[in-house]
């Protein structure tokens, strides 16, 4: 894959730190229109269940976020699951996703 710009590898980075943080199974990051970032980690309550994904495009919408420039998720499961891609283009059906293993290499880019 080509060189990362710098702004998808903060969110990259930010998904990374966000699963290594709390040893869940998935991070992720958004980075909104505005180039704002939020990120998130899998929730697995017995009441909530959401992917990363979900959980950081949710924070991002809680925060007023007018739309999504890019997504990063970082996984072992090597894809992105449909429902997380969902939320994504729920806000923004442009903005791409990126799909990186623990170790932060970008695997996919989603459009």
């Amino acid at each position: 894959m080509p060189e990362l710009d710098p702004e998808d590898a903060k969110i990259v980075t930010l998904a990374r730190s966000a699963r290594a943080r709390t040893g869940a199974a998935e991070g992720a990051a958004v980075r909104d229109t505005d180039g704002r970032t939020y990120a998130a980690c899998t929730v697995s309550l017995p009441s909530l269940k959401l992917t990363a994904l979900q959980a950081a495009v949710a924070a991002a919408v809680a925060s007023g976020a007018p739309g999504l420039e890019a997504a990063a998720v970082v996984t072992e499961a090597g894809k992105v699951d449909d429902d997380s891609h969902a939320a994504v283009r729920d806000l923004t059906p442009s903005a791409h996703v990126l799909l990186a293993n623990p170790a932060g290499t970008v695997l996919d880019t989603l459009r």
